[in-house]
């Protein structure tokens, strides 16, 4: 099991070089939105996974996803199987609200986010790849 951390941030490039000034944390694989902020980054120490950061901006999003602002963090779960993702999302998603409906991303074959009935925000996710350079 795997619990990752995600932050949305106004100014996700200047976020970004924040914490790997902050935290002595280098910039691994990460999608940039056409403004140059993040639509995606992942964040190393020691060439493994530590912080996850996004642009807090609702335009442009897939799949009708929206932040909110309230809450800028979010919690990873990474899943075995497809079985455990069905499972663990209809377990969160129950009186809660879902995000991002479940779709492929250009780093995982299989995600989703879900705002839990406590309003605690969950990224789930089959294992990650990154496609080819």
């Amino acid at each position: 099991m795997n619990i990752g951390i995600g932050v949305y941030a106004k100014k996700s490039r200047e976020a970004v070089e924040l914490y790997c000034d902050a935290f002595g944390l280098e910039l691994g694989y990460h999608v940039l939105n056409e403004d140059g902020n993040y639509f995606h980054s992942e964040l190393l120490k020691d060439g493994e996974p530590f912080l996850a950061v996004a642009e807090a901006n609702d335009k442009d999003l897939p799949n009708g996803m929206d932040l909110s602002y309230v809450n800028p963090v979010e919690l990873g779960y990474t899943v075995e199987s497809r079985d455990e993702f069905e499972r663990v999302f209809q377990m969160l998603r129950q009186d809660g609200r879902v995000v991002l409906d479940p779709c492929e991303l250009p780093w995982s074959p299989l995600a989703t986010i879900v705002m839990d009935k406590f309003g605690v925000r969950w990224y789930i996710t089959l294992p990650q790849h990154r496609p080819e350079d």
